[in-house]
C-alpha cells in the first residue's frame, strides 16, 4: 500500500494513504494488530478521510519503518459490528437526490435499504459518523446554500458519504430522512452509537 509517514509528536506518527479505502483498510488492520498483541503502548488509533493516527509509540522512528511493509488486505464485508437505524424518508431534499439518482422519491428508501454502509471515520460533532458505501454514480453534491439549522436525527448524503446528525447544527448534506436514534448519549457506555468499523444498515420506518 502507498503510504506517507509523518511524525506528529515525540509518540506519534500520522500514516496517510492515497484513498479512503485504503485508510480504512489500514485502520481495520492495525487495530487487530493491536488486539493481537502486537502494538505494545499504542493508546490511541483515529481514522479520517485518507490518513490514520497512531499515538503512544514507544519507537515511533522504527514503526515508521515498519508500518510501509505490511500486507494491508481489504476490510472485510462481513467485518465489525452491525447497527440498524431506522428511518422516515420524509427529508426536505428527498427530490432532489431522487432526480440526481434518476429515480423517483419513493424508490430512494430502497436504494438507502439496499446499500452496506460502514463508518470511515468520526468527526464533526460528537457522535457524527461519515459513512461510506455509496456506489460512485450515487454520489451528490452538497447543497449550494448550507443550513442554518439542520434538526438532529437528520440522514443526510454528500458526496460519497452518508451521515445522521447527532443534534441540531449548521450544515450543507442533502437530507433525504430523520431518525429517532439516539447517536450520541453521555448517560450511555459508549456515548457514541456508531464508532469506526461499524456496519451500518437503514431501514425504513413506516
Amino acid at each position: 500500500m502507498p503510504l506517507r509517514v509523518l511524525p506528529a509528536g515525540e509518540s506519534a506518527v500520522l500514516l496517510e494513504t492515497e484513498t479512503g479505502a485504503q485508510a480504512e483498510a489500514l485502520h481495520a488492520e492495525l487495530v487487530r494488530r493491536r488486539a493481537a498483541g502486537e502494538l505494545p503502548g499504542v493508546t490511541e488509533i483515529v481514522p479520517a478521510a485518507r490518513t490514520v493516527l497512531v499515538s503512544g509509540l514507544a519507537e515511533p522512528g522504527r514503526f515508521a519503518e515498519r508500518v510501509p511493509g505490511w500486507d494491508v488486505p481489504p476490510v472485510a464485508a462481513e467485518e465489525g459490528t452491525e447497527v440498524r437505524i431506522a428511518v422516515r424518508f420524509d427529508g426536505p431534499d428527498l427530490a432532489e437526490v431522487a432526480g440526481l439518482w434518476g429515480v423517483a422519491p419513493g424508490e430512494v428508501a430502497g436504494v438507502v435499504a439496499a446499500t452496506p454502509f460502514r463508518v470511515a471515520f468520526c468527526g464533526f460533532a460528537p457522535g457524527f459518523g461519515y459513512l461510506t458505501g455509496l456506489p460512485e454514480r450515487l454520489h451528490v453534491p452538497r447543497r449550494a446554500e448550507p443550513r442554518t439549522a439542520v434538526p438532529a436525527g437528520a440522514v443526510a448524503l454528500a458526496g460519497p458519504y452518508a451521515g445522521v446528525y447527532p443534534r441540531s447544527s449548521p450544515g450543507g448534506w442533502q437530507v433525504i430522512g430523520t431518525t429517532g436514534a439516539a447517536l450520541w448519549d453521555p448517560r450511555r457506555e459508549p456515548a457514541a452509537l456508531l464508532s469506526p468499523g461499524t456496519r451500518v444498515r437503514f431501514t425504513e420506518e413506516r
